[in-house]
């Protein structure tokens, strides 16, 4: 990658089992300058010999393994953007203007590496997440004005608490066995959040089929075209923070296993299962004789 001379180190992080690549490295540079002149000049480029794109992005430490990052994230949605926006494009946009910015990351197409028109920001300090989400809503990145809105955010969660969240979330929960079952549902929804901040969000993962917040509910359901992707979304997003507020997300009713009492849509009826949970149903208390 350009100048030899400017590269400190080189190295591509694999599997301890197999030996294989993991899909990603770490490169360091003799200084920021260096580093900041490849960032512009490579990221989202077509890599040597193979149908790939690079995806760089700064790393928040030196040359060596994978860094488990327990500290609470801020991440805000940005759309709109122009087609030559790159990651290092966003990251500068708003840490021009905040401190906590840790990294910013363009959406692109796997298979084209063309943009597709978004991405996220990520701040390591909530207050400013919050600012920006005003204060840069409408401002220019490149030649276009950008769309702000809120996006998941990951909290610091520890390891109980990650096991507890993550054993909840498969202990009775509907269709959670059925291979043809592609439907996540999402409780405890902040009320700013729309059906398109989720199609935003969860379209990462996946082809979207369908998408609703039913109205005046505090929970939404996303169906994928396939279950792969909707297991991906599933662990990926669990625990963390869509406008503010924790969701939980489940498994949500699969269209072949409706019953008939369930309301026509999948994404009305089954929203009384709070949490993904199936609706308890109250037994009728037996009567008093009357004396």
């Amino acid at each position: 990658m350009g100048y030899r001379f400017d590269v400190v180190s080189a190295k591509v992080i694999r599997n301890k089992q197999t030996g294989q690549s993991e899909g990603y490295g770490f490169i360091e540079f003799v200084n920021r300058a260096a580093a900041e002149r490849h960032l512009q000049a490579y990221n989202s480029t077509l890599m040597p010999n193979v149908e790939q794109v690079f995806r760089l992005n700064w790393a928040s430490f030196g040359g060596g393994e994978k860094k488990q990052d327990d500290t609470p994230d801020y991440t805000l949605f940005v759309g709109d953007l122009a087609a030559d926006v790159t990651d290092y494009t966003l990251q500068e946009t708003f840490s021009a203007h905040y401190t906590s910015v840790k990294g910013a990351k363009v959406v692109t197409d796997r298979l084209t590496g063309r943009t597709k028109g978004y991405g996220f920001v990520k701040f390591g300090d909530e207050s400013e997440q919050i600012r920006a989400m005003t204060e840069m809503n409408g401002r220019l990145c490149s030649t276009r004005p950008m769309r702000i809105g809120p996006a998941a955010n990951k909290k610091s969660m520890g390891t109980q608490q990650y096991a507890k969240a993550s054993y909840q979330n498969t202990q009775g929960t509907p269709n959670d066995d059925d291979p043809n079952n592609t439907t996540v549902f999402v409780g405890g929804l902040d009320s700013s959040v729309t059906d398109e901040h989720l199609k935003q969000v969860f379209s990462q993962y996946g082809q979207l089929l369908h998408v609703k917040i039913p109205v005046g509910k505090r929970c939404g359901f996303v169906q994928f075209a396939e279950r792969s992707c909707a297991e991906e979304a599933l662990r990926m997003l669990q625990g963390t923070q869509f406008g503010g507020q924790t969701v939980r997300l489940s498994w949500g009713r699969s269209p072949a296993s409706k019953q008939p009492q369930v309301e026509q849509s999948q994404f009305n009826g089954y929203a009384a299962g709070y949490g993904g949970y199936p609706q308890v149903q109250q037994q009728p208390q037996p009567q008093q004789p009357q004396q």
